[in-house]
């Protein structure tokens, strides 16, 4: 406010003795200062949130006075007053950008905060702070939301629609199986290859790098359908997510395949039981 106040005290001063035109600049001067400081307060108040009303004067010094040569008029005051004037648009516009680019980045900060909370979260309700995977008959986990579901043609019966699906996963189009196998389980959640259709939908998540949602896909697989044809391969796979983790999970792990071999250890078959002893010594189960 400082440097309003001197103009205006500077300013009728000045006027009686400059002629016409230069009067008319000045107030022209006089109007760009008031419009600079109002865009300063607007300005002001996105940098400064909660902060105080009152006016901050901007740090702003008057450019050093050239050495005027012997024989060269000396710059009148206007024309210096024109030079501030410049100086604080100057700064005034690189304020500007520099807030533009501060809300970028905190709107970058934000969604990746989302993200972190989303995976903590899950693994801290459902598996670290909880009891081993349940066993059948056990409540469920929130299922995961479904994926959009992609057109079906009318004929396809549901054995046609899981082998289009299960197509895509065998020639690794993942983002496509993703949704071909999350259509057929929203449709045909009680069919009997909806334990192999989830259980490819988590290997699916897994090949995606999805850890977290890999876990709970397969988890929800295991203790919706613990009869299912998959179900074992559920909770093997389910260890493996679980590893694969930032951090990795072995206590967690080891807890699924502890599981797998209580509840299917006499029907395992020879190359899942292999699988198994494979995946306890990675985690170094006891």
């Amino acid at each position: 406010m400082k440097f309003k106040s001197l103009l205006l005290l500077t300013l009728p001063l000045l006027l009686p003795a400059l002629p016409a035109a230069a009067q008319q600049t000045a107030q022209q001067v006089e109007g760009r200062v008031k419009k600079l400081e109002s865009e300063m307060r607007a300005v002001q108040r996105k940098v400064f949130p909660g902060g105080s009303k009152e006016y901050f004067e901007a740090e702003i010094q008057a450019p050093a006075a050239p050495v005027t040569a012997p024989g060269v008029p000396a710059s009148n005051p206007l024309s210096d007053l024109s030079r501030r004037v410049d100086s604080l648009e100057s700064q005034l516009t690189t304020l500007t950008g520099q807030m533009e680019e501060n809300s970028f980045k905190v709107r970058q900060l934000e969604a990746a905060l989302e993200k972190f909370k989303t995976d903590a979260e899950f693994r801290l309700t459902t598996l670290e702070g909880g009891a081993p995977p349940a066993a059948p008959g056990a409540a469920a986990v929130p299922p995961a939301a479904a994926a959009p579901q992609p057109a079906v043609a009318a004929a396809l019966t549901p054995e046609q629609e899981y082998n289009a699906a299960y197509g895509l996963v065998t020639a690794k189009d993942y983002p496509a199986a993703e949704k071909a196998l999350s259509a057929f389980i929203a449709k045909n959640p009680k069919h009997a290859r909806a334990s192999n259709a989830q259980y490819w939908l988590g290997r699916t998540y897994f090949a995606q790098n999805q850890p977290v949602q890999a876990a709970r896909t397969l988890l929800e697989n295991y203790q919706k359908r613990p009869e299912g044809e998959r179900a074992p391969e559920s909770l093997l796979w389910l260890g493996k997510s679980l590893m694969a983790f930032s951090p990795p999970s072995p206590q967690k792990a080891c807890e699924a395949y502890d599981q797998l071999e209580a509840s299917y250890g006499k029907t395992l078959s020879q190359s899942l039981r292999t699988q198994l002893v494979d995946a306890r010594s990675a985690a170094r189960c006891g």
